[in-house]
């Protein structure tokens, strides 16, 4: 059993809340947000609008149903959606497109998060007596499963130019649109103007220990939180978690600048080494080829008390969040060169 500190890499979903954070969950002013009167979810709700750019917003327990409600109140039962092809909606959503909203799914890219627009318009369909005709197209930003990839807001106004034409509703997942922002060095509304619906994560980078929230126009969100309630989403004194996702938006998100950094200089640290090949990182995430085994690495990091995920045979990941420091970061690097000694 290793006496060093624990150093979390598995995801920045592990954040724990600050003691400033608990406090101003214990200090928050409660209702019923069921009943509509739920003060501190409606702050919430009012602050996440007014930065996103948006209408209006809901709090909603987790991303998966932020992002499911948001497809459930853009599309009808039998209508065909795009998504990446890694995109969390299908990948992390135990198929909750097709079980909850009836729709179809069509993929675009190859899980790298990069893309053309001419792509995507070619597997958009056109509704016919036999074709589901595409009514919303899904994007990731930043991209999971690609590695932090940030998608340009050039590209997303291509795409909104492109669902315009296409009568098409545009959807974001952005449960780390914060990094994405950050990475580009733009305010986050530069890029979910160019959509008609973003979901973001308070529970990840941002340090919060629940919930996300779904933003658009007023009649979306209307409908939205219809979807909420019939889901099971709709809760009481939440007041208490909607603080905290108050606190994160208002004192974390320039703190994600530091979790790119260290990212970066892990990867340059780690780069050097024999049978080891870090993609460059975008932002927080850190994608490692191997060409041994990826979870005989995975196993040797936790001697060291370091915990990272393979993602599949050759392929391990690392997420720098706001509860790993300068010295985790050093633990981490000084595990990985321990190991590349032993493995070489």
């Amino acid at each position: 059993m290793s006496t060093l500190p624990r150093v979390d890499l598995r995801s920045d979903t592990v954040t724990q809340p600050c003691a400033a954070m608990k406090e101003a969950m214990m200090s928050a002013p409660l209702g019923d947000d069921v009943l509509g009167d739920e003060p501190t979810v409606q702050k919430l709700e009012e602050l996440a609008a007014e930065m996103l750019g948006m209408e209006a917003a809901v709090f909603v327990p987790s991303g998966t149903m932020g992002n499911q409600i948001g497809i459930a109140a853009h599309t009808r039962p039998g209508d065909s959606i795009l998504a990446e092809d890694e995109a969390h909606i299908l990948y992390y959503e135990v198929g909750a497109p097709a079980v909850l909203n009836g729709v179809t799914v069509r993929t675009y890219g190859d899980g790298s998060g990069y893309f053309t627009t001419e792509h995507v318009e070619s597997r958009g369909l056109v509704g016919s007596l036999h074709t589901p005709g595409t009514t919303l197209l899904c994007l990731e930003n930043t991209h999971n499963r690609a590695g932090g990839t940030v998608l340009p807001v050039e590209r997303h106004r291509e795409l909104r130019d492109l669902a315009d034409r296409k009568g098409w509703k545009v959807h974001l997942d952005g449960a780390r649109v914060f990094n994405a922002s950050v990475a580009l060095g733009l305010d986050v509304s530069a890029i979910t103007s160019q959509v008609d619906s973003v979901s973001i994560c308070l529970s990840k980078g941002l340090g919060a220990p629940v919930g996300s929230v779904l933003a658009g126009k007023a009649d979306f969100i209307d409908r939205a939180r219809l979807w909420r309630k019939r889901v099971g989403g709709g809760m009481r004194q939440s007041g208490i978690l909607a603080a905290a996702g108050i606190f994160a938006l208002e004192n974390n998100v320039s703190k994600l600048a530091d979790d790119h950094r260290r990212a970066k200089e892990f990867t340059n640290a780690i780069s050097g080494l024999p049978g080891l090949h870090p993609q460059e990182p975008e932002t927080n995430i850190v994608m490692v080829r191997t060409e041994s085994d990826a979870q005989q690495w995975i196993d040797g990091l936790e001697k060291s008390n370091v915990h990272a995920f393979a993602l599949d045979p050759q392929r391990m990941r690392f997420v720098f969040h706001l509860d790993v420091d300068d010295a985790g970061l050093a633990q981490a690097i000084q595990a990985f060169r321990s190991l590349a000694v032993e493995f070489s």
